[in-house]
């Protein structure tokens, strides 16, 4: 009976010890306390006014809520900053009246991701996402937010994927 305690409490010790190295979110051990994120400018050639905000607020409470990193306006451990570069509708599949039955959403991020404890962690790269839509509705209102919902919640953690999660 007593070595079967030892052996539970052992146990339990191994399971709570190597929470502290792996955690759901699959982030692992950060070597950092703070991030900081920067207004990501709209750079793309047809610009959407306040998706700028939008998106650097999405990136924000995504890392935060993921993380027990703490935000902070300058000087963080990690950095994010970038600018969308792309913001395109295209037409999917034509009708017989040779109009837009389905039309397609994309939009680019070019994301310069900066670890002050890990240089080789630190990179530049776009990520993209789209939403298709249908060809008889205009991208406004609700549409608009329910496309950058999908769009920006892809892109988001696509993001902290290849910054933190290393997946």
């Amino acid at each position: 009976m007593r070595t079967f305690k030892y052996l539970l409490l052992s146990l339990v010790a191994l399971t709570l010890n190597s929470c502290r190295i792996y955690n759901f979110t699959g982030t692992g051990k950060i070597d950092a306390k703070t991030f900081q994120v920067n207004y990501f400018q709209n750079n793309a050639p047809l610009v959407q006014p306040g998706i700028e905000r939008t998106f650097t607020l999405k990136l924000q409470d995504l890392i935060q809520n993921q993380t027990n990193l703490n935000l902070t306006s300058s000087n963080g451990d990690l950095l994010y900053e970038g600018e969308i570069t792309g913001y395109t509708i295209t037409p999917m599949s034509a009708t017989a009246a040779q109009t837009a039955a389905q039309n397609r959403l994309t939009i680019t991020i070019n994301v310069r991701f900066v670890n002050k404890n890990k240089d080789t962690d630190n990179f530049e790269k776009p990520f993209s996402f789209y939403y298709d839509y249908p060809g008889d509705q205009q991208l406004i209102g609700s549409n608009l937010t329910a496309a950058l919902d999908v769009i920006f919640e892809r892109i988001t953690q696509d993001i902290f994927n290849e910054s933190l999660a290393k997946w």
